[in-house]
């Protein structure tokens, strides 16, 4: 069972300082306020989510099962299957937009194939957990049609679907190759898809109907809606910004975008991952505030989801979720927790909770899930990943189904396509 109950019981006045800091920057950069901030209300009640068991199988030696089948695992022949995301469209259907791209002999293995081949994908289903069919891919990297030199002309990943205002907003990333860089740079040494990689940015489709999606009617963006404000990484980095400079959330790389609309400012809270090395790999994140879900968004120089190390320095997380529960008027986060720092658990996902969506609190139990799956026949299968979390809410902003990126096996290596999409069912309790 996991709490959503957040440590602090009382209104946190440096999380509204902060905001409205972030406000007073946004006014002087010449963004329209136009808007009251509301009375922060500080309530909560005792909540607790367990995951259901999934309509699924596990596959291969009992003692061993190195691959799982059914409804609710959402897998397509000859390609990797990754994040998805997950919204209840106006017909009543459940539409999924997720990550794919060629699996098979002649392509590459997982970890390299995602930066330089990721397409997004379009599903449905009539159901919210189970039974989601392929229809098309509807985007793919601008090089698919003769253009090499837009921002996302290599690749597409990671989307995130929201609907405002009776219109859908496909958030993604997507990134090019800014070609081998000049002998003496700090990026001479980087290969093709370290570059991709390093030139990771965050763009939004905007449409009206699914159907609309389908047959290309949208403007794609020809600007990213985010992109990093430093570049600190000691080598081996594109364009290094100078020497002495402070690195902020947004360095290197913008990814992982999860939007929630904040009531409390009437403004859209735009959260992603950014990189910093101290000197090896950590994952932080930032957010960005904008007045429409298109932005423009400007990001704050303050780090979210900011629990440390017992050294001071920040535990490494990835892949936010954020929502916004009308019941409890709380933010909730869902991240993945690479170091066990802030669940207990290495590689699981934690939950965490915030009053204003700028300072966060590790929930009172902060195990949201373990990879494991709770399957049909009662087992339960341990995999070696489960990530990029997305949820499908009810009205009262309670979780009630969890998609999640997930492989029963150490995928990266591989070039057989074993990675899927999970749905998992979830119960919510109000104590």
């Amino acid at each position: 069972m996991k709490s959503l109950y957040g440590k602090n019981k009382d209104c946190n006045w440096r999380d509204y300082q902060l905001l409205m800091k972030g406000i007073f920057t946004c006014f002087k950069r010449g963004i329209l306020l136009g808007c009251f901030i509301n009375t922060f209300l500080c309530w909560a009640q005792n909540i607790t989510i367990t995951s259901g068991k999934i309509d699924a199988r596990a596959v291969g030696l009992k003692e061993s099962p190195n691959k799982i089948i059914g409804a609710s695992i959402f897998q397509i022949p000859n390609y990797f299957v990754w994040g998805a995301s997950v919204v209840k469209g106006d017909d009543g259907k459940y539409h999924m937009l997720f990550s794919l791209w060629e699996s098979g002999a002649e392509g590459g293995s997982f970890v390299k194939d995602w930066v330089l081949q990721s397409k997004i994908g379009y599903a449905v289903s009539d159901y919210p957990d189970k039974g989601f069919k392929f229809q098309k891919i509807v985007l793919k990297g601008t090089r698919y049609h003769g253009d090499n030199m837009s921002w996302d002309a290599q690749m597409v990943h990671n989307p995130h679907i929201n609907k405002f205002n009776g219109k859908y907003y496909l958030y993604y990333i997507g990134s090019k190759d800014p070609a081998e860089q000049l002998r003496g740079s700090s990026g001479e040494n980087l290969d093709k898809r370290a570059r991709v990689q390093q030139s990771l940015c965050i763009g939004v489709l905007e449409f009206d109907s699914f159907e609309d999606l389908l047959l290309g009617n949208f403007m794609r963006p020809k600007q990213p809606l985010l992109t990093p404000r430093t570049r600190v990484k000691a080598d081996n980095v594109i364009n290094a910004s100078p020497f002495g400079i402070k690195v902020k959330p947004d360095n290197i790389i913008v990814v992982n975008p999860s939007v929630v609309y904040n009531p409390k400012i009437q403004k859209y809270m735009l959260f992603f991952k950014g990189n910093v090395y101290e000197p090896h790999w950590k994952g932080v994140h930032g957010v960005a505030i904008g007045d429409t879900p298109k932005g423009p968004f400007i990001p704050l120089d303050n780090f979210v989801f900011d629990v440390k190390m017992p050294d001071g320095s920040l535990a490494s997380t990835e892949d936010p979720y954020v929502w916004y529960s009308n019941k409890i008027q709380k933010f909730m986060a869902i991240v993945k927790d690479f170091t066990g720092r802030l669940t207990g658990h290495k590689k699981t996902l934690a939950l965490l909770s915030s009053t204003g969506g700028i300072v966060w609190d590790l929930t009172e139990k902060p195990l949201f899930m373990e990879r494991k799956l709770h399957l049909m026949d009662g087992s339960i299968l341990e995999v070696d990943r489960l990530e990029r979390p997305q949820l499908l809410l009810n009205e009262e902003g309670f979780p009630k189904y969890l998609y999640a990126a997930c492989a029963v096996e150490n995928v990266n290596p591989k070039n057989d396509g074993s990675s899927f999409n999970v749905q998992i069912p979830l119960e919510v309790v109000m104590e």
